[in-house]
């Protein structure tokens, strides 16, 4: 993911209102993140309970969308210059899963952390009008480290380092697929 400033981030929402944008509060270590680490950017507001916020960075043909305040047109996501880039503002639900959950994003057999149902309310009319997505996610979003841990060897001859690649590409589709479907209230629902 390419490093990114306050502005760039702010500007990238498409599912909030200027209140709540101006709500959002910044990871605590925004300023030392590594992001060639990250494949998405996502953090719990510490300030609102229950709200988290996700950045993903969705390729130049990402799906057409309203960025905050637009007037529905069909901008490019954050039509304040942010091609490709896909900001979400996530509210987590109030019950946990009952049993061991699988986040949908990394997909990760051996989670070491927990992971909660969060909802995004779809962007533009759709949104207004009540129309949210949810998924399974790991509930201090550490998706990206858990794809870059190496998996246990399968049988010999096994690459590990080709299967971790493959994981980090996997995790970065689910995600880019996961933000169009809040931009495009008629996408299927993402896996």
């Amino acid at each position: 993911m390419q490093p990114l400033d306050e502005k760039t981030l702010r500007a990238s929402f498409v599912n909030t209102s200027r209140k709540e944008l101006s709500d959002l509060t910044l990871p605590d270590d925004f300023d030392t993140l590594d992001f060639s680490r990250l494949d998405y950017l996502g953090w719990r507001d510490r300030r609102i309970a229950r709200r988290a916020y996700a950045v993903v960075p969705a390729g130049p043909d990402a799906a057409a969308g309203d960025g905050p305040g637009s007037s529905g047109s069909g901008s490019v996501p954050g039509s304040a210059g942010v091609p490709g880039l896909i900001g979400i503002m996530l509210k987590q639900a109030e019950a946990s899963p009952r049993t061991r959950a699988q986040c949908s994003l990394c997909q990760d057999v051996q989670l070491p952390n927990d992971v909660v149902l969060f909802s995004a309310r779809r962007a533009g009319p759709a949104g207004r009008n009540g129309n949210t997505i949810a998924s399974l996610v790991c509930s201090r979003f550490e998706c990206s480290t858990n794809v870059r841990k190496l998996p246990a060897t399968a049988y010999v001859g096994f690459d590990v380092e080709a299967a971790r690649t493959d994981r980090i590409a996997s995790l970065r589709s689910r995600v880019a697929a996961f933000a169009r479907a809040v931009l495009d209230p008629a996408a299927p629902p993402t896996p």
